[in-house]
């Protein structure tokens, strides 16, 4: 028999198949907010590595990493991660999702908290943010630590 562990809360029923079809096809990685900021810092010289493992935590990367200077971007979807601006709350299957939201906010937290303590400079921006402007903060912030500053 095939039971579900005490830790392992089972997935709601989707409200309707044209919802679970659009929530499977989110991606994760390589989002269009992603590719551009990678553009522009690759088109600036800079040069990163991607989807980076945290050390020290299973499942869990750095979508942009600078590993000479240790710092790690980040660029969060709003749903996701809870944008204070844009945030949405499901009306179906509200409960659920709430504890799934606040879990990945706080693994976010948690994750920082790693790559503090292991010397590395968090950066997290949100899908909405110019691309052009996050570009610029994060190329400022890599010079700033190749400087020593």
């Amino acid at each position: 028999m095939n039971e579900v562990p005490p830790s392992v809360e089972p997935r709601p029923t989707p409200s309707s198949e044209a919802v679970s079809s659009r929530m499977s096809r989110q991606a994760s990685r390589d989002t269009g907010p992603e590719l551009a900021i990678r553009r522009l810092l690759h088109a600036t010289g800079h040069r990163y590595r991607l989807h980076r493992k945290v050390p020290g935590m299973a499942r869990r990367t750095i979508d942009i990493a600078f590993p000479g200077p240790k710092v790690a971007v980040f660029v969060d979807g709003c749903f996701w991660h809870g944008c204070p601006e844009h945030a949405t709350q499901p009306k179906a299957n509200k409960d659920w999702w709430r504890q799934k939201l606040d879990k990945n906010i706080s693994r976010d937290r948690e994750t920082n908290e790693r790559l503090d303590a292991e010397g590395w400079t968090v950066l997290r921006f949100w899908e909405h943010e110019p691309p052009d402007v996050v570009a610029v903060r994060i190329a400022q912030v890599v010079a700033a630590r190749r400087s020593g500053s």
